[in-house]
């Protein structure tokens, strides 16, 4: 039986614990895993019951988060999600211009993108809410094929909400989207270490306005650093075509050249792992937007392995 990681937070001031192997986790490898975990992800599985080991359950209310600004697309974002008895139980993101018109009813709009892109904010938008329903957990959203960016940037907001659920602090998010970033040092880390052996770290540096540095790491219980591990490069790099000696450094280079985490390509063999890095990125960013360098610890949620 599969178990998945769901990731809540405590932020002290700050979603994500993944597998390669089958857990949202790690890129593990393991005698029963695939090569690449893109095919193992898209397979379809019963919903189970799970038994909670580390973290706490999302607490009831409306946990909602909006962007300050209209972008340069003359829109922004708009999100609530609900939680019932600790579950979700809907989501409600979309876009909204100057007006308060929302994207969804922009006819025009949906037949242009639609055309181009083959969806639409029609299509895609509920796709997502309804993704993020059946799934609990934001690390579980697919990118929606035409929608990527928006795609991208639902999940790092959902994971937000998802956080601030599981303190139970009902405060809407301000997503200052258009600021410049304020220099200092944004970090996160994940309080649990999952079923894999490993719990996930992220820093940044920016430096007059740009981001200079990104370090992504995994730990073990006794501070090891995954990187180090030359069997566990030379398991998973036979397994999987790439390790953590080379997709780890490959991601936070991305991250320097790019300056966004949404450009940020996943690392072909390490799907988790960049999904990870994507969404952690992601949410520095947002950190950095308003120059808020509290560092961010990660209730994150583990299942046990059934």
């Amino acid at each position: 039986m599969k178990w998945k990681n769901f990731i809540g937070v405590s932020v002290l001031g700050f979603a994500l614990t993944f597998s390669l192997a089958a857990c949202g986790g790690e890129d593990t490898p393991s005698k029963d895993n695939e090569a690449d975990q893109d095919a193992t992800t898209e397979e379809t599985e019963e919903t189970v019951a799970k038994e909670v080991v580390a973290g706490a359950p999302l607490q009831d209310g409306t946990y909602s988060l909006y962007e300050t600004e209209i972008g340069e697309t003359g829109w922004k974002v708009v999100m609530e999600m609900t939680v019932e008895d600790g579950e979700i139980t809907s989501s409600d993101f979309n876009y909204e211009n100057e007006d308060g018109e929302l994207k969804t009813e922009d006819e025009e709009y949906q037949e242009m993108m639609a055309e181009e892109s083959g969806t639409g904010p029609q299509d895609f938008i509920p796709e997502l809410n309804d993704t993020l329903v059946a799934n609990q957990n934001a690390s579980e959203v697919e990118v929606v094929t035409g929608a990527t960016s928006s795609s991208h940037t639902f999940i790092n907001y959902a994971q937000q909400l998802i956080q601030a659920a599981q303190s139970g602090d009902t405060t809407p998010i301000e997503i200052e989207n258009t600021n410049e970033l304020v220099d200092g040092e944004y970090s996160l880390s994940e309080k649990n270490i999952d079923q894999t052996g490993w719990r996930t770290e992220l820093t940044i540096t920016v430096e007059d306005g740009k981001i200079t540095e990104s370090d992504f790491v995994y730990l073990n219980e006794d501070g090891e650093l995954k990187i180090d591990d030359d069997e566990y490069q030379e398991q998973m790099a036979d397994i999987s075509g790439t390790g953590p000696q080379d997709f780890i450094p490959e991601l936070n280079e991305a991250l320097v050249e790019t300056q966004d985490a949404n450009a940020v390509e996943v690392v072909s063999g390490a799907t988790s792992s960049s999904k990870s890095f994507q969404m952690y990125a992601a949410q520095l960013i947002n950190a950095a937007q308003k120059g808020d360098t509290t560092p961010i610890e990660i209730d994150n949620i583990v299942y046990a392995e059934e």
